[in-house]
């Protein structure tokens, strides 16, 4: 775990006491290799997912908003989608 990475983002999800929460992930991928699909293997699959392309079809937004039990299933989702190569995590 790159605990030093997500270091602010475990803090400020730890300040909240109102557990499980609704949680909304977003990622930018280029529209590639199956990028997509990976991400979208990652996610909860209880989440509801959307898409958004560019104009030129070259990179994909996703966005999926998901009731999560704990910050360390947040933190540990981000962490594997942030492994994928070409991926912005917002």
């Amino acid at each position: 775990m790159n605990t030093d990475k997500y270091k602010n983002l475990r803090y400020r999800l730890m300040e909240t006491e109102n557990w499980p929460l609704k949680y909304m992930f977003k990622f930018i991928t280029p529209n590639e290799d199956g990028k997509v699909e990976q991400i979208k293997a990652l996610l909860p699959t209880e989440g509801e997912v959307t898409f958004k392309h560019t104009e030129n079809l070259k990179h994909v937004s996703l966005t999926c908003v998901a009731w999560m039990e704990t910050a360390d299933q947040i933190i540990e989702i981000t962490e594997k989608v942030d492994e994928i190569d070409g991926v912005i995590v917002l």
